[in-house]
């Protein structure tokens, strides 16, 4: 039986572990290839590869810092060569880092807004030429559910992941009539690499505000990345789904 990604040619970024590397190998299960990058993670990144080979499909691993412009127009020039055009961008990449807004500076602030939202428009902007074209793409941005709620230390953090939500928001209207669907998700608390940084204080606060009673895990999200990529999703324009253990009601 096809996978509902069959044949299709997939871009992930910051694929490597956690959430993104569980789109890749969800994709892959579904048909996909998928070119996917990271940030200095090479035993990672092999073991995603790997598990996107052993269902039969492509996988392209590359090191991209997606801040870097052009290391991201590589990346695409690459995986486009290898794989044949994009027709599913997933923009995952991301750092965090807890910091009182006191001692945050604009180096930090900088830093957190070129890769947390500048990238995902520097991809987009690479995919939608392609994807017009053809008139049919689907770009997935991870955004936050602290883009809604907020948190202490995180300010950087939040505004980057809300302006994920706005740059979706406004694609998706200015692109869903050439038949690329833009949309957004927003995970709760996920048992990922990049939460390592915050305190156990912190992480003690966020489990004690969660209905459910638990941190989610990346493969708990790549099946919201599946619907959205696939046609089962062909009705949703501009949103953004939130598995996130009841943490915030959109």
């Amino acid at each position: 039986m096809a996978g509902r990604l069959e044949n299709r040619r997939a871009l992930v970024t910051g694929g490597s572990r956690g959430i993104g590397g569980a789109i890749a190998m969800a994709f892959a299960a579904e048909g996909a290839d998928v070119a996917f990058c990271h940030d200095d993670d090479p035993e990672g990144a092999a073991a995603v590869a790997a598990a996107v080979r052993s269902h039969g499909r492509r996988a392209l691993p590359v090191r991209c810092d997606v801040a870097d412009d052009d290391a991201v127009r590589r990346f695409w020039a690459e995986s486009e060569a290898a794989l044949g055009p994009i027709e599913i961008l997933v923009n995952n990449a991301g750092i965090g880092g807890e910091q009182p807004f006191e001692t945050l500076d604009l180096a930090a602030f900088d830093r957190m807004i070129a890769v947390n939202l500048r990238a995902f428009f520097h991809f987009a902007k690479l995919a939608t030429p392609g994807m017009r074209t053809r008139r049919w793409g689907r770009i997935v941005n991870i955004a936050s559910q602290l883009a809604y709620r907020g948190a202490p230390g995180l300010a950087h953090y939040c505004a980057a992941k809300a302006g994920v939500v706005g740059l979706t928001r406004a694609l998706a209207v200015e692109l869903a009539a050439s038949g690329i669907l833009v949309n957004a998700i927003a995970p709760g608390m996920t048992e990922t690499r990049l939460n390592a940084g915050l305190t156990d204080e912190w992480k003690a606060r966020k489990l004690g505000e969660l209905p459910i009673g638990r941190f989610g895990t990346p493969g708990e999200i790549a099946p919201t990345a599946v619907l959205l990529a696939s046609s089962d999703g062909d009705f949703y324009v501009g949103q953004t789904l939130s598995p996130n253990g009841g943490d915030v009601f959109l």
